[in-house]
């Protein structure tokens, strides 16, 4: 890993000074396959406030230098959006047990160098740190195989997932409405949760 990559932990309202440039990392991220988002900016700082607001919450952050090249965030389930709390209600899964893995985006020129073990990492240590949290979860966007848009070169990460102990629950679904680049409205999307046991200093 190149000599000049922080790593740098921020949790509830400490973390809020580095907003816009992450805002603008996952704008930038996100129109990727498989998101496919038309980003707003605007937007996602607007949405980040929701874990500023919360005390539980962490912001994982990797620094090149002095530039923002990838962000991961974190928070109790029960502090975050109803749509995320609902298939683990309609499971009997209590939200007061489960620390929601929020989403992780990374430059591309800086993948493969174990940061995406280090933002779970970074997570599931908080998680434990909380107390009273019992699983760990995140939702992954459903693209089919055959989706047009996907490119030849992407690889999905659910070997990745897997092996961090996580199981995809078909039967936990999400549904979001976001623009997808090229679309002149909004239009629903399916997320899938992954759930993972958190056991005690694994």
């Amino acid at each position: 890993m190149a000599g000049d990559i922080r790593v740098l932990v921020r949790r509830g309202a400490d973390m809020v000074e580095w907003f816009d440039d992450v805002a603008r990392l996952r704008a930038e991220v996100f129109r990727a396959f498989p998101y496919l988002y038309e980003g707003d900016v605007e937007y996602e700082k607007h949405y980040l406030a929701t874990y500023a607001r919360s005390a539980g919450s962490v912001l994982v952050l990797v620094l090149a230098g002095d530039a923002v090249v990838g962000a991961s965030t974190g928070l109790p389930l029960g502090e975050a959006e109803p749509a995320f709390q609902a298939p683990f209600l309609d499971r009997g899964i209590p939200v007061e047990e489960v620390f929601y893995c929020g989403e992780s985006v990374l430059l591309p020129a800086f993948r493969g160098q174990g940061l995406g073990h280090r933002f779970f990492d970074e997570r599931e240590a908080h998680a434990r740190s909380l107390g009273g949290i019992r699983w760990t979860s995140f939702a992954s966007v459903n693209r089919a195989s055959d989706d047009p848009r996907r490119p030849a070169d992407y690889r999905g990460n659910d070997v990745f997932w897997t092996r961090r102990g996580y199981t995809r629950q078909p039967d936990m679904q999400v549904r979001l409405p976001w623009k997808q680049l090229g679309e002149a409205h909004e239009s629903e999307q399916t997320l899938t949760m992954w759930l993972r046991p958190l056991e005690a200093g694994q």
